[in-house]
């Protein structure tokens, strides 16, 4: 019996506020809301990634909340090639792909960058 049906949000511990929330809003293309008492996320879908700034992480938080640990893949509303001719105009640097990969439920096509904390992000298309 399947106990979780699907990820409702996560939490991305960041250093620099200004930087994460260009990357994640002009490079990515998600919408940035502000919730709660002083809360932010990038939202995408029926998703959203919810910020912390490390030294000023809300309660309850993680164990040992950090930058740069994370490693997400994404998949895209777009072709995956119109993915990458964005990233190029923007001059964000693919560190790897176009490869395929095995993703949760079929093949993808993947491109791999790093945001500004330098965590792992994976951008892909079903193939």
């Amino acid at each position: 019996m399947a106990i979780i049906d699907h990820l409702d949000h996560l939490v991305l511990t960041c250093i620099d506020e200004a930087a994460t929330r260009h990357f994640y809003t002009s490079v990515l293309g998600m919408k940035f809301e502000t919730f709660g008492e002083g809360r932010s996320a990038f939202q995408f879908g029926n998703q959203k990634i919810n910020l912390h700034v490390r030294g000023k992480e809300f309660e309850p938080k993680a164990h040992l909340p950090v930058s740069g640990a994370l490693d997400l893949c994404f998949i895209a509303a777009i072709p995956l090639d119109n993915v990458i001719a964005h990233l190029k105009q923007c001059n964000w640097p693919i560190i790897e792909g176009p490869v395929e990969r095995t993703g949760a439920t079929q093949k993808i096509r993947s491109v791999y960058i790093r945001d500004p904390d330098l965590n792992l992000i994976e951008i892909s298309e079903p193939i």
